[in-house]
C-alpha cells in the first residue's frame, strides 16, 4: 500500500522532471531543461514568495496562538471537556468545508461578516474585504490559521499534561512567578511536543491545497498561488506535466531542508 500511494508517486515524478511528457507518456530525456523553464518562469519567483509567506505566517501564528490556547485548556475549569471539544471541532472538519465558510463569510455581496456588521450598525453599506489580491491571500492565510491551531493545541496540550506537578510545587515553594514558572519549567519541557508540532505543521501548510484552491484557485494571474496549486495548474491545466514534476521536486528539496535545519538546530539547542 505504502509503495502504490508514496513510494510509487515519488519515484515517478521524480524520474519525470527530467523528460518531456506527452499527455503522461514519457518522452525523450532532456536534463534539467524542466527545471529550467520553471526558474525562468515569471511567475516562479512569485509563487515561490507566496509559498514561504503562506507558510511563516501560518505556521508561527498557529503555533504560538495554538501553544497560548494549550496552556488556558490545560488548567481547570467549569465546561473544560466542552472548550476542547468545541477547539477540535475546525480540525475535524475538512478544509474544503472550512475554506468554503470562510469564502462565504468575507463575500462582499451577502457575506455574514457583512451582515453582522451591518445588523449591529457599525456599518452602513457592504464593504468589499478583498478588493486586491494581497488581501484575498491575507484571508486565505487566515483561514489556514484558523484550521491549523486545533492540532498545536492538542499536541501540545499533550506535552503540558505529561509535567509532573511536582516541578511546579516546588518552584513555588522557591518564590517563583508565573512566567519563572513558564520559561524555566513548561517551555522547556513542552519543546519535544512543539518540535514535532511545528516540523509536521511546516510538512502540511507548505503542501496545503485545499484552502488557496477553494477561495482564489491562485487567481488573479497565480498572484495567490503557492507551489502546489502552481504546480497544479501546470500538470492539469496546462498539460506540462515535466514541468510541475520539476516544481514538486523544487518543493520537496525546499521542505527537506527547512524540515532538517529546523530539527538540527532544535536538537543542538535541546543538548546545550
Amino acid at each position: 500500500m505504502m509503495y502504490i500511494l508514496i513510494w510509487r508517486p515519488t519515484v515517478l515524478g521524480s524520474v519525470w522532471a527530467f523528460f518531456k511528457m506527452h499527455a503522461y507518456t514519457v518522452g525523450e530525456y532532456i536534463g534539467f531543461e524542466n527545471f529550467e523553464k520553471v526558474l525562468t518562469s515569471a511567475k516562479f519567483a512569485l509563487v515561490l514568495k507566496n509559498t514561504v509567506v503562506w507558510t511563516l505566517y501560518v505556521v508561527i501564528l498557529s503555533t504560538v496562538l495554538g501553544f497560548i490556547l494549550a496552556l488556558l485548556l490545560n488548567n481547570e475549569f467549569k465546561g473544560r471537556k466542552i472548550a476542547r471539544a468545541i477547539v477540535v471541532f475546525p480540525w475535524a472538519t475538512t478544509l474544503v468545508i472550512q475554506a468554503s465558510v470562510w469564502k462565504f463569510i468575507i463575500n462582499i455581496d451577502y457575506g455574514s461578516l457583512n451582515t453582522l456588521l451591518k445588523t449591529l450598525g457599525i456599518i452602513e453599506a457592504n464593504i468589499n474585504w478583498t478588493p486586491t489580491p494581497e488581501a484575498f491571500f491575507a484571508w486565505e492565510i487566515a483561514c489556514g490559521i484558523f484550521v491549523t491551531i486545533p492540532f498545536v493545541c492538542f499536541t501540545t496540550l499533550s506535552g503540558l499534561q505529561s509535567i509532573d506537578a511536582s516541578f511546579y510545587e516546588a518552584a513555588t515553594v522557591d518564590g517563583a512567578n508565573y512566567w519563572q514558572k513558564l520559561f524555566k519549567i513548561t517551555v522547556p519541557l513542552v519543546k519535544p511536543s512543539l518540535t514535532v508540532a511545528t516540523v509536521l505543521n511546516i510538512i502540511y501548510v507548505f503542501n496545503s491545497f485545499p484552502i488557496v484552491w477553494t477561495i482564489t484557485k491562485g487567481d488573479p494571474a497565480s498572484r495567490t498561488d503557492t507551489l502546489v496549486t502552481y504546480l497544479y495548474k501546470l500538470a492539469f491545466y496546462n498539460g506540462k506535466q515535466g514541468e510541475a514534476a520539476a516544481v514538486s521536486v523544487i518543493g520537496f528539496c525546499i521542505l527537506l531542508i527547512c524540515a532538517t535545519v529546523y530539527m538540527v538546530s532544535t536538537l543542538k539547542k535541546g543538548e546545550d
